[in-house]
C-alpha cells in the first residue's frame, strides 16, 4: 500500500508573528508546488491564525502542538481542538516526549485528547518513544506497547486511519543524536505490528509512521530510506527554512 509521506516541522516554543510570517512566506516561495511529500507547520499557539491566513491557497498544512480534551470550560490556560480548528488548523501533535517529560502527561491524558481531535476532525500526530535509561534496559518494545495501546484505547477501526504515529525516541530529541536506522527500522517495524495485533494488517498497513529525534539534513536522506518510514517530525532543523527544505526534498532519494 502507498502511504503519502508527511514531514512535520514542530516550531516548539520559538517564533513571534512576524517571524512565522517571515518563515511561512519564505517557505512557499521556495517549495515546489509539485512537492511530492504532504508539508505540516505547527508554530507556537499565538501564531496559528496568522500562519493560517498565510497558508491560504497553498498546499502546506497547519498544526498546533498540543490541545486539551475538553471542549470548552473553566481550564484556564488551555486550548480546545473546537479553538484549533476555529484558528485553522488540521493537524495536532499529542504526547510529545517534552509533554511528557516536563508536564507530566500521561498515557490516559493523551488518549483522551486523541478522541477529543479525532471528534473534531483535526488528525492526531501521536508521539510515542523510549528513554535512554529504558532503551538501556531493553525496555524499547514494551515502552512502545504501553503507550500504543493506552494512547489508542476505545479508538474504532475506522478513525485510526486518521492517525499519524511519530516514533520519538527520548534520548534524541534536542541532543543531537539520531537513532540508526536498524533501530528506526526496528522500532517502526514494531509498531506496525503492534497495530496489526491490535487491530488487523490492512490497518496497520495503511496508518503513517514517522521518525523524530535531531532530524537533520543530512539524516533525513537515510531515514526515508527506511522502508517503514512515511515520513519525518522535525524540530530545530525546521526553524531555519533551507535546511527544512532539504529535509523535505530528502524523500525523492527514497527509491535511488
Amino acid at each position: 500500500m502507498q502511504r503519502m509521506p508527511l514531514v512535520v516541522g514542530n516550531w516548539k516554543m520559538n517564533g513571534t508573528i512576524e517571524d512565522t510570517l517571515k518563515m511561512l512566506t519564505e517557505l512557499r516561495h521556495k517549495l515546489p508546488e509539485a512537492s511530492p511529500v504532504e508539508v505540516v507547520v505547527a508554530p507556537p499557539f499565538t501564531s496559528l491564525y496568522t500562519a493560517h491566513v498565510g497558508l491560504q491557497d497553498s498546499a502546506i498544512q497547519l498544526a498546533a502542538q498540543n490541545m486539551y480534551w475538553e471542549l470548552e470550560g473553566a481550564f484556564t490556560g488551555e486550548i480546545s481542538a473546537v479553538f484549533l480548528k476555529d484558528a485553522g488548523c488540521s493537524h495536532v501533535i499529542l504526547g510529545h516526549s517534552e509533554r511528557r517529560q516536563y508536564f507530566g502527561e500521561t498515557d490516559d491524558a493523551i488518549n483522551k485528547k486523541i478522541l477529543a481531535a479525532l471528534a473534531q476532525e483535526l488528525v492526531p500526530i501521536v508521539c510515542i518513544g523510549e528513554s535512554l535509561e529504558q532503551r538501556k534496559s531493553g525496555k524499547t518494545e514494551a515502552i512502545l506497547e504501553l503507550q500504543l495501546k493506552k494512547g489508542l484505547h476505545g479508538i474504532p477501526m475506522n478513525d485510526l486511519k486518521g492517525i499519524v504515529i511519530a516514533y520519538e525516541p527520548v534520548w534524541a530529541i534536542g541532543a543531537g543524536q539520531t537513532a540508526t536506522m536498524t533501530e528506526i527500522e526496528s522500532a517502526l517495524h514494531f509498531v506496525r505490528n503492534v497495530i496489526a495485533k491490535t487491530y488487523d494488517a490492512p490497518t496497520a498497513n495503511a496508518i503513517r509512521l514517522l521518525y523524530g529525534g535531531s532530524v537533520t539534513a543530512e539524516t533525513a536522506r537515510e531515514i526515508f530510506k527506511v522502508k517503514e518510514a512515511d515520513g519525518l517530525l522535525v524540530g530545530g532543523a525546521s526553524l531555519n527554512i533551507d535546511n527544512f527544505l532539504k529535509i523535505i526534498q530528502s524523500y525523492g532519494v527514497r527509491e535511488a
